[in-house]
């Protein structure tokens, strides 16, 4: 059972606690020494609670997520705020070949594979081990043949809340076969707070450290090529409002129905721990950071949220929150100049996603 309760979220645990096929689901909450927290349910990952302070001093959430297990379990915004895996966003017509051998993947996205399937990471009851207040670690095992991938996957998610508000995420897993595998959290960031109904963010300022970004088809999948931003909408190498090009004619915008890519971090070397993006509200003063050692990130805008409801009977809306998936690049299999997301027997994937909270 979770032994820190949330003091400023307004969760309640009781509303997480569940027993499914013999596993037991909880929420765990985070306290940093300055008294921030970060709350965390040990079914999908699932993130319902970041609670920082605007430029006032004024505490709020600024994560979209539901205030009880039952919400997730329906599975109507299946992803929302949750760990996802073993393959983070899309492979055309869910296949792909390894070793000489064709794979079907779950077709979970119109024709396509989409972070891991409907039993993805997302709908995993994790075995979770909190060993300090400001520490929380994740443990899961994807069996051999899950959602059609080779390999059975052992992973391993560690949270870490420190005193400069910084959320660290390392992911680790090992594999007894051959397989692809491609983790991220899809965590949906309202800076402002969520509210009723929460704010859109299309005054938000974005800035990007990218240069490059992948260009999609109309199912959303990579067309192969690699653009500059520059001259283009998806440039946001000094910073722009969200909203400023959002609704240009573009093609690439309207295959997306709004920012739904993947764009390639600015790195001197691979796997270099460099900051991605930067965010920041002008109302309330909070700015997001996102520092990875991925080659990509994949930026939504949420284009597909709808009027629903969230945490404590709150609102979300259409583009109430924006996405900063760090990953390896979408149809990776399909693409052999691409990073290679093969994981072998005897090796380790290791990743670091760092999603800092400050103000200005």
């Amino acid at each position: 059972m979770s032994t820190i309760q949330p003091k400023l979220s307004g969760l309640k645990p009781e509303n997480f606690q569940k027993e499914i096929k013999g596993k037991k689901t909880d929420l765990y909450t985070l306290v940093n020494n300055e008294g921030y927290e970060v709350s965390i349910c040990n079914y999908g990952g699932a993130i319902p609670a970041i609670m920082v302070p605007d430029q006032n001093g004024k505490v709020a959430n600024v994560i979209q997520g539901f205030d009880n297990l039952d919400e997730y379990l329906k599975g109507n915004e299946p992803f929302l705020s949750t760990l996802i895996g073993r393959w983070g966003n899309r492979i055309c017509d869910g296949k792909f070949q390894l070793n000489g051998k064709e794979y079907q993947l779950a077709l979970n996205n119109g024709k396509n594979h989409l972070h891991g399937g409907p039993t993805g990471l997302h709908a995993q009851i994790w075995d979770a081990y909190q060993t300090g207040p400001q520490n929380l670690t994740l443990n899961t095992i994807l069996p051999y043949g899950h959602e059609g991938f080779s390999g059975e996957v052992k992973i391993s998610v560690e949270f870490t809340w420190t005193d400069d508000n910084e959320l660290i995420l390392e992911y680790f897993a090992t594999t007894n076969k051959k397989t692809i595998i491609n983790l991220t959290h899809h965590a949906f960031f309202s800076l402002q707070g969520i509210d009723n109904p929460t704010s859109t963010v299309l005054d938000q300022l974005l800035e990007m450290n990218c240069d490059f970004y992948l260009p999609i088809d109309e199912t959303s999948i990579p067309t192969g090529e690699i653009l500059k931003v520059e001259g283009t909408p998806f440039d946001f190498r000094t910073p722009k409002a969200i909203g400023q090009d959002i609704e240009a004619d573009n093609e690439q915008l309207k295959n997306g129905s709004g920012y739904d890519h993947n764009y390639i971090c600015n790195k001197r070397e691979v796997g270099e721990l460099t900051l991605a993006v930067r965010l920041t509200d002008p109302k309330s003063g909070r700015v997001l950071e996102a520092y990875t050692t991925e080659p990509g990130m994949q930026l939504y805008t949420g284009n597909f949220l709808s009027d629903f409801t969230i945490q404590n009977g709150c609102k979300s809306q259409k583009r109430s929150a924006v996405c900063f998936e760090a990953q390896h690049f979408p149809d990776s299999p399909n693409r052999p100049y691409f990073p290679s997301t093969v994981l072998k027997p005897g090796e380790k994937y290791n990743q670091k996603t760092i999603y800092k909270f400050t103000t200005k």
